[in-house]
């Protein structure tokens, strides 16, 4: 194939993706079969490569996630991205509508759902979607241009080249995504994201694109900010050119004419809640026209000429008819509630997890009780209290594992119950999907559906047996063949390479996460070093504690994970600390953070700190050195005010980092 029958062909696949995606994405309609659609993307993907000069701005290719970025930049929004004031009865709707017409008449408002997600802005020159940016505080956000690519209803080029468009939307996590991710969450033992909401926050936020472009997140763009080479007069006007301009514009907005009609539609919106299949928490009512829209002005916390009603969560009352107990991969035992079905925000719910020993003790809960229960988030189900007890005996959790009979056990401090067996089989397809998982091992391949069939299979009963397999055995699996089977050896001999903190997270000690595995490596250098290490040498490492620490002297102290660690050293991993160690550019300064940072989590914004030397405290002293704040800090910025302690926003804190 020449160059320039490569190019055509890749201006050909370009078009034809861009117009099924959009179908699919924003229409959803189908007009050729997912199997057809990756088969073209492929085979664009491939052109590119063997091309690199046919790449573009606006290919669709973008959407699979680029390279990995350390830093985003800060953005300074033109136009404010703002907030509303919220309300919470249908009478504070009405003094809102009495306001209104104090300084104007006949206004006509806008109805339309508030979707709960991550406000973000999208900027378009010519037609070409050349920035994106978070909300930030409002004037300042973060460009994540690259994550923002990868949300699959985001045209990369509008309908039309209108020369330069700013738009302001909600990116969220759709309710089957976000159950997906917790569910696989829960599988592994991870935290789970507690709503929709966090989740989309979490997963835009990522340095790495590619992991945004694999959580299924979408958009629904609300507001016109900025607009040249053509004009709108009103609200729904802009919401109508945004459409034909390609972008997918808030659902279900609505023009009425009076209070009543506005209030009548929040009700009809409230009570389709379940039938969405994304998440929100209010519905906005807008003055349409922006003439009238100046007249009306702002406060300095508000536009005057909008509002957020605020929905109340459901509760409902059901009965407690069963606990199921599960054992989770650090053999945890979870309760659940099994409880009389009952329609919450839309759906049937019957189940929810009970925690742990502690909070039913709490609450008093007992089978055949009448329990109070919602959605959390209008998404996890979750038991809020007891309406009234049935039974005069609180349920309790059992004395052994229900998988393998071992005495369960619960170690001092912990409110958590948990099964002692390594080799409990409840814990072993979790302890392997977790081994085999990006931040641990990273083993590319291996996923549930694998380790699963290499368990039924029983070819493997831990994580060294992994490093024993023959590629033909993987073969003979179903929808696996010789050349799956050999990409598979291969993803297992090159974990071999994987630092020492890899392993040591992927061997699932109790309390040891990524940053503690780090810690561990950097300390004692190879694995040697940390199996014969105490306690109290290991307590001395900054942010571990002598409970964590006991958790990693009593993992190594027990014969079975001894005898696994030599068997991985026998098959050839890498059993010393490849990483360099923290700097000191920060050693001896304590910082403390407040609030909600624009784009880092606060663990993020911990790690790059202690990167540096650096400490986080959590509550503020004479001794601190830098205060980080961001939305809606509290009385921490306050003390640190009084204290004269230089205050960080998060881009002045990663500019500091950066020096």
């Amino acid at each position: 194939m020449t160059f320039e029958e490569a190019k055509e062909l890749a201006a050909s696949l370009r078009e034809k993706l861009e117009k099924y995606s959009y179908q699919y994405y924003v229409l959803n309609q189908s007009e050729v079969s997912d199997f057809e659609f990756d088969r073209m993307m492929h085979q664009l993907m491939e052109l590119e490569e063997q091309y690199p000069e046919l790449l573009t701005a606006d290919s669709i290719t973008h959407r699979v996630g680029g390279v990995a970025e350390n830093s985003f930049e800060s953005v300074v929004h033109t136009v404010q991205m703002g907030s509303l004031q919220d309300v919470f009865s249908e009478e504070e709707v009405r003094d809102f509508d009495r306001k209104v017409r104090e300084e104007i008449t006949n206004p006509t408002y806008i109805v339309e759902p508030k979707i709960d997600g991550l406000s973000v802005s999208l900027e378009y020159r010519d037609g070409l979607l050349v920035r994106g940016s978070t909300r930030g505080d409002g004037f300042v956000g973060e460009d994540v241009t690259a994550n923002l690519k990868t949300v699959r209803n985001i045209p990369l080029k509008l309908n039309t080249d209108v020369p330069f468009i700013e738009v302001r939307g909600e990116v969220y996590m759709p309710v089957s995504s976000f159950e997906r991710l917790v569910e696989q969450q829960e599988l592994a033992d991870e935290k789970p994201f507690k709503n929709p909401r966090n989740a989309a926050a979490g997963s835009l936020r990522q340095k790495n694109p590619k992991i945004t472009a694999k959580r299924g997140l979408d958009i629904f763009v609300f507001n016109l900010q900025q607009l040249e080479g053509h004009t709108t007069n009103g609200h729904k006007e802009s919401l109508d050119y945004m459409k034909e301009l390609g972008l997918t514009v808030v659902p279900s907005y609505k023009a009425v004419t009076d209070i009543d009609a506005a209030i009548e539609e929040i009700r009809r919106i409230g009570s389709s809640r379940g039938q969405f299949g994304f998440d929100i928490d209010g519905a906005v009512v807008k003055v349409d026209d922006f003439a009238q829209r100046e007249l009306l002005g702002s406060t300095s916390k508000f536009p005057k000429w909008a509002v957020a009603y605020k929905y109340p969560p459901e509760e409902k009352v059901t009965k407690l008819l069963d606990i199921e107990v599960a054992v989770g991969r650090t053999g945890v035992l979870t309760p659940t509630a099994i409880f009389e079905p009952v329609q919450l925000a839309g759906t049937t719910v019957s189940r929810a997890v009970l925690h742990n020993q502690d909070f039913i003790d709490e609450k008093g809960i007992a089978i055949g009780d009448d329990i109070v229960v919602r959605k959390a988030g209008e998404i996890i189900p979750e038991v809020v209290a007891v309406a009234s007890h049935n039974s005069e005996n609180t349920w309790k959790l059992p004395e052994v594992c229900p998988s393998c009979g071992t005495a369960v056990v619960k170690e001092e401090g912990e409110v958590a119950v948990r099964c002692p067996n390594i080799q409990c089989p409840a814990q072993l397809i979790r302890n392997l999907i977790h081994f085999a998982s990006r931040s641990a091992m990273d083993i590319d391949g291996l996923g549930k559906a694998m380790v699963e069939q290499l368990v039924k299979q029983d070819l493997i009963h831990s994580p060294a047996d992994l490093y024993e397999l023959k590629a033909d055995e993987i073969a003979a699996l179903d929808r696996m063949g010789k050349k799956s089977a050999n990409n598979l050896i291969k993803a297992i001999e090159k974990s071999k390479q994987n630092d020492l903190s890899k392993l040591i997270f992927a061997l699932g000690i109790h309390e040891v996460g990524e940053k503690a595995a780090v810690l561990l490596a950097q300390k004692f250098e190879t694995m040697d070093r940390i199996m014969s290490a105490s306690a109290e040498e290991i307590s001395s490492i900054e942010g571990f504690g002598i409970v964590m620490a006991r958790n990693v002297e009593n993992f190594f102290r027990r014969e079975a994970n001894v005898q696994q660690i030599e068997r991985l050293k026998a098959c050839g991993l890498n059993m010393n600390c490849l990483m360099e160690k923290a700097g000191d550019k920060q050693a001896g300064k304590t910082f403390v953070l407040t609030g909600t940072l624009p784009t880092l989590k606060r663990s993020e914004a911990q790690a790059m700190i202690e990167k540096q030397g650096g400490k986080v405290s959590g509550s503020v002293s004479k001794k601190t050195a830098y205060v980080v704040a961001g939305e809606e800090a509290g009385s921490k910025l306050t003390k640190a005010q009084e204290l004269g302690i230089t205050i960080l926003s998060e881009a002045e804190l990663l500019e500091l980092l950066e020096q």
